[in-house]
């Protein structure tokens, strides 16, 4: 599992190293006097010779920065490729004027400069752990052997984790003989929320592997991400994905292609470029015209602001368009032909134009274009004791427009199974987010505001 300080390291050494390549050859310039004209190709190809080298033996990946000794074996993996492509390109190049020496001395810069970056990144990282929380807080269930090795994995200071502990003491049943849930377990799982962990590992055996489900949920309501770690691999696991965390594999049962840093690096670049755009272009000169319209129609703010439940149940301040009167039951849903929508907040509503404030909220980070519906709190404590799974969605970032709501799934929702249905629409965005769904869900909306949404009031 990749953190976002685990993705930021790797990502400043691929920087950092094409910065030493270029320095070095440079500084090999000046020692020799050299006039850079004509010279800057052979900068470049060494740019691009010393990334090709860094691909093929994967030094910007996961596993390489995962731990220091691999982060030094590949590096010198990369440097003893790269001297002798480019030695051949030197040999080759009619253009290329380096001498021995000048040869010897480059190779000599850089890789001085790659052993120097990585002692003192090595240094930086260890005083950040020491004093900031950059580390992912996670907790284990299960005190077997399996459980002790997970532990001794999370307290290694050279990982990314911080390991905070057993939440049980004893390697028993989690299970009651009616198959419920132990209170015991159940609190420790409460804890645990409560003290701001997010991931869980369970190790179980084979035998017990019926167990995890039941766990799962559990973990799910207080929107725990369960992770199971089985004894043997060729358990019956067969609907569960598998990862790695070092060497140990790691079982979860539900896929969530956001999980992994790159895609959610994808999807925040998406985001912030989209909610720029619409806010130069749109909410510009749009903001005005329906600010002053709102006022004209009734006294009060132009912006509607609300608490609302966001990604892993954290509150955030929404905001909208007003487009009711000024009352006392904002948190109350908008009902049919309700008395309290103004004349501008019924056609904002209709046409969703009401929603364009919160552009705002996904250029600040609270928001993504795409994802479920943020709920008011009151309604999120409400729907997670009687729908099934309903946590669940909390794992994303709430969304401007979503599946469920390109697939009708949207407004008053009186009956519970309409909730259960826009619920199971958001797990599914969950499980198969890709950019292509994304632009599918924008291109929905769109369609859908143009045609006018029934349920839109």
């Amino acid at each position: 599992m990749k953190t976002r300080f685990l993705y930021l390291i790797y990502f400043i050494m691929s920087i950092t190293d094409i910065v030493i390549v270029n320095l070095s050859y440079l500084g090999v310039n000046n020692f020799f006097a050299l006039k850079a004209n004509g010279d800057i190709s052979s900068m470049m190809v060494a740019n691009y010779i010393w990334i090709l080298a860094a691909m093929f033996f994967r030094l910007y990946t996961y596993n390489s920065a995962y731990k220091l000794d691999n982060i030094y074996r590949l590096t010198i993996k990369s440097f003893i490729l790269f001297t002798f492509l480019f030695f051949s390109y030197v040999v080759l190049s009619k253009s290329a004027q380096f001498s021995f020496g000048m040869l010897v001395l480059f190779y000599s810069f850089v890789f001085t400069g790659l052993m120097l970056a990585r002692l003192v990144g090595s240094a930086v990282e260890k005083s950040l752990k020491k004093h900031f929380k950059i580390t992912r807080s996670v907790a284990v269930i299960g005190l077997n052997s399996m459980g002790l090795r997970l532990a001794g994995f999370f307290q290694d200071s050279n990982n990314h984790f911080a390991f905070e502990g057993f939440l049980n003491q004893e390697e028993n049943s989690f299970l009651d003989s009616s198959g419920q849930i132990l209170p015991v377990i159940r609190k420790q799982i409460t804890t645990a929320a409560n003290a701001g962990i997010r991931d869980v590992y369970v190790t179980l055996s084979p035998e017990r592997i019926t167990e995890y489900n039941q766990l799962q949920k559990e973990a799910e309501k207080h929107c725990l991400r369960l992770k199971l770690v089985p004894y043997l691999s060729n358990s019956t696991t067969n609907n569960l994905k598998i990862s790695y965390i070092g060497d140990i594999a790691v079982l979860s049962n539900r896929n969530e292609p956001l999980e992994e840093i790159e895609n959610r690096f994808k999807k925040r670049i998406f985001d912030i470029v989209f909610s720029s755009l619409v806010i130069i272009f749109i909410l510009s000169w749009l903001y005005p015209i329906i600010g002053l319209l709102i006022k004209l129609q009734s006294p009060g703010p132009v912006l509607f602001k609300q608490l609302r439940s966001g990604k892993d149940n954290q509150s955030f301040l929404c905001y909208k368009f007003r487009s009711m009167k000024v009352n006392n039951d904002g948190e109350k849903q908008a009902t049919k032909d309700d008395s309290r929508i103004t004349k501008i907040g019924s056609f904002l509503r209709k046409t969703s134009l009401d929603e364009l404030p919160q552009f705002f909220n996904v250029l600040m980070g609270d928001m993504s274009v795409i994802g479920p519906r943020p709920h008011p709190l009151n309604m999120t404590k409400e729907y997670s004791q009687i729908i099934n799974q309903y946590m669940v969605r909390q794992f994303l970032k709430s969304g401007i427009t979503g599946w469920a709501q390109v697939n009708g799934f949207r407004g008053e929702t009186k009956d519970p199974i309409l909730m259960q249905k826009r619920v199971e629409h958001d797990i599914w965005y969950l499980e198969n987010w890709s950019m292509w769904v994304d632009l599918k869900i924008i291109y929905k909306t769109i369609y859908n505001i143009l045609k006018g949404e029934e349920n839109a009031y």
